[in-house]
């Protein structure tokens, strides 16, 4: 969290030296004139980040994080910008990478809370990433609004049920398809879900229903597929499904340290397989003894990089991808927990 009453005297020395607009960006506890909000109309709940281009510096900071339908407060007072920067992420709840980063300027974010006076140039711990400029509207208060939108347009209602919908997807409910359209099914769903976590039903008029659900989402699960990380590194997940016909793989899928995750498996694969990798904070495996840190085994699938999704798992290499040792997971129980841990 950013303090600004609490700032060391060579901090505000190099803070008076600052543009007014990148200044603004420290002033958390500042009067509220003519406020900068980010509104989420997505069924994701994101993370964003700001940037601020002014008088030939840039400044960054995150992150913010705002459920579908809730707004957040990025900069408040009135604020006067060159350009306006934003990049935003999904959690890692949701699997692979669902949201498309890209955008004409390469700026530096970090872990947690973070502020970044010069972010065109990153230091260490600090990551580049794409920022989108973006034109903030004015709205009748007088504040400046930029919204978070999806295809499918929603209106708040929408993306917040659509937003529901997703996670009790994720959990193993069958609430899709996710359209953010209130129905029988998706009500049954729900009602499911809220049975099943002991939960109330008046729980869902909370402010702290998303927060609930991601919690409920990311422990283990007596159905389907479910990824907990035991060790103190991000993993990156992927999984292959085999229906008879073909074989899909799919990834990534980013797991936090402590954490769970239930990937997205459709119908009722004959044969379900996984891999996944310990990573740093620049994706770089992690080796111990001068081995790669993983759990796999003898099935060959063909990954990449980036995010993926193939159902051709033959030539991986002519097409751009590597040959990654998958292991078979016996689903027959109808559900299975895997432990990612350090040996």
């Amino acid at each position: 969290m950013i303090r600004g009453n609490h700032l060391s005297s060579s901090s505000k020395r190099s803070l008076l030296a600052l543009p007014a607009a990148i200044a603004a960006l420290f002033a958390s506890s500042a009067p509220a004139l003519a406020d900068l909000k980010i509104c989420n109309r997505m069924s994701y709940v994101v993370e964003a980040a700001i940037g601020i281009d002014d008088k030939a510096a840039t400044a960054t900071r995150g992150w913010f994080r705002i459920d579908p339908a809730g707004c957040r407060v990025v900069v408040q007072g009135t604020l006067t910008a060159d350009r306006i920067l934003l990049n935003a992420r999904a959690l890692g709840v949701y699997g692979a990478s669902p949201l498309p980063q890209n955008g004409g300027d390469t700026l530096c974010v970090a872990p947690g809370n973070f502020v970044i006076a010069a972010a065109r140039e990153c230091r260490a711990g600090q990551t580049p990433v794409p920022f989108t400029q973006v034109t903030p509207s004015q709205t009748d208060d007088g504040n400046m609004v930029a919204y978070l939108a999806e295809d499918s347009e929603y209106d708040d209602e929408q993306a917040r049920l659509a937003g529901i919908q997703r996670l009790l997807v994720i959990a193993g409910y069958d609430a899709a398809p996710i359209d953010g359209v209130d129905g029988p099914k998706t009500q049954a769903a729900l009602s499911s879900f809220l049975k099943s976590h002991n939960l109330a039903a008046d729980v869902v008029q909370s402010p702290n229903f998303f927060a609930t659900m991601i919690e409920a989402v990311q422990q283990p699960s007596a159905t389907g597929l479910t990824w907990c990380n035991d060790t103190p590194h991000k993993v990156m997940a992927a999984i292959g499904t085999e229906d008879g016909k073909s074989v899909v793989s799919r990834g990534w899928y980013r797991i936090d340290p402590g954490k769970c995750l239930h990937p997205d498996i459709t119908g009722q694969p004959k044969q379900v397989y996984s891999f996944a990798e310990a990573v740093d904070a620049d994706n770089r495996t992690i080796r111990l003894k001068d081995k790669p840190l993983n759990w796999g085994g003898a099935k060959e699938l063909c990954t990449r990089e980036s995010k993926f999704e193939t159902n051709e798992q033959s030539e991986c290499a002519s097409r751009g991808f590597a040959a990654t040792g998958f292991a078979a997971v016996d689903m027959s129980g109808g559900g299975k927990t895997l432990r990612f841990a350090v040996p």
